[in-house]
């Protein structure tokens, strides 16, 4: 008796040696986790052929853990036309293309989509969408008693006041705040989220904004002669850029009438963004672009970024702009008006096109030159994606619990939620 219960003990303390590792591991990548190989899985709809940010955060996060925690292994569960690994890094769950949704898939089960995350057998689950994997990733995290991080990287309440009504948003910010409220930490992108989950009752939440690939999005891509040839513009047009989904959020007929009231001496590039709106003298309507360096490109090469949504979660477009080195016009509100401030600047006083001209004209009144090139130092110093995902490498560190004693229960037993 005396044996064996020595040979369980070193057993119950290698275990618990490997669990300190693999804990540790999320913050440092030179511990080796021996047996122990953490995972991580991130879901979500919001993952399609023409997608925005949600992707670009995905994408982004996958190549970092790849580099800096190679101990940490890293699944994707997205929508696709069938189910299992799609040879691109993903596993993908057979889903109902949305017609006219630009390529987005809607699940047609939460339960079989926790299924799929459960055979996965995750260490740690992060969804992306408070849709059906939301749903699917905190049953499969019950299930297997893990913790499950919510990132919001929307207001769902907010779109609904603006799609159908302010009496549509009081319902849907109750059921938004009781899915967020199941989560062991929220994860909100800005302070603006931040406070509107607060708002809604929603305390767990810690702020992460995104980051910007700067090597990728940089000044030395500009090529401001050779675009305005490719648009057929004067070399002295005022060029302003605007990327992003063809969304009503967006503003984009605020944008528009704005040029309207600045006339030709101004000339508005919309990327993506512009689908389907009415051809206009000084606009441009370009396509989805899917190339990373392309876009660079094409921001780094005009002259200042608008944005006009005054309730945009984040705007890791706007970001993207400010590491090209561009000047920013938005509004004094929502996630733009904690990236914009004067020194990289201009921002409107609310969402009309009076206020956005007025903006754009004092934003050109000033050496936009040295704005740019305060923009670009900003997006280098303060929101590389190093910088992210350190952040949320700590965040996930903690909720996988420290090294367990002989004494303290597991974290988040089965059922603690």
């Amino acid at each position: 008796m005396v044996l064996q219960w020595r040979y369980d003990d070193e057993r119950t303390s290698d275990r618990r040696l490997a669990d300190s590792a693999a804990h540790l591991a999320w913050r440092d990548p030179s511990i080796g986790t021996g047996a122990k190989r953490s995972h991580l899985v991130d879901t979500t709809m919001l993952f399609a052929p023409r997608s925005g940010g949600v992707k670009r955060y995905l994408l982004a996060k996958r190549a970092w853990f790849a580099e800096n925690r190679p101990q940490i292994e890293h699944t994707l569960v997205v929508p696709g036309d069938a189910t299992g690994p799609n040879g691109r890094g993903a596993y993908t769950v057979a889903a109902v293309r949305l017609p006219f949704g630009d390529g987005y898939r809607w699940p047609t089960s939460t339960r079989r989509w926790a299924e799929h995350l459960i055979a996965l057998q995750p260490d740690l689950i992060e969804a992306g969408d408070p849709y059906g994997p939301g749903h699917a990733a905190l049953e499969a995290g019950e299930r297997l008693g893990v913790p499950v991080v919510g990132f919001c990287h929307s207001d769902p309440a907010a779109l609904a006041a603006l799609h159908l009504g302010s009496w549509a948003e009081p319902p849907v910010r109750r059921r938004w705040a009781k899915l967020f409220r199941r989560f062991d930490r929220v994860v909100a992108p800005s302070r603006h989220i931040a406070e509107r989950l607060d708002a809604a009752g929603v305390s767990n939440v810690h702020v992460q904004p995104l980051g910007v690939d700067t090597q990728l999005f940089c000044p030395s891509r500009r090529d401001p002669d050779g675009l305005r040839a490719e648009l057929g513009l004067p070399a002295d047009t005022k060029l302003l850029v605007f990327a992003g989904r063809p969304a009503r959020e967006k503003n984009v007929d605020v944008l528009l009438e704005a040029m309207d009231l600045l006339g030709d001496e101004y000339h508005l590039l919309l990327i993506h963004a512009g689908q389907g709106c009415r051809p206009q003298d000084n606009a441009t309507f370009l396509d989805y672009v899917r190339e990373p360096r392309e876009m660079a490109r094409l921001l780094s090469s005009c002259d200042a970024f608008v944005h006009a949504n005054d309730r945009e979660p984040f705007g890791l477009i706007a970001l993207e702009a400010m590491a090209c080195g561009l000047p920013m016009v938005g509004v004094a509100s929502g996630g733009i008006a904690e990236l914009v401030d004067e020194d990289v600047g201009q921002l409107a006083s609310k969402a009309t096109p009076e206020a956005m001209a007025e903006a754009i004209c004092a934003l050109f009144e000033r050496d936009t030159a040295a704005i740019g090139a305060t923009a670009r130092i900003k997006a280098e110093s303060n929101y590389g994606w190093d910088a992210t995902f350190t952040g949320l490498s700590a965040l996930y560190s903690d909720l996988c619990g420290a090294p367990v004693s002989a004494s303290a229960p597991l974290p988040f037993p089965r059922g603690s939620r």
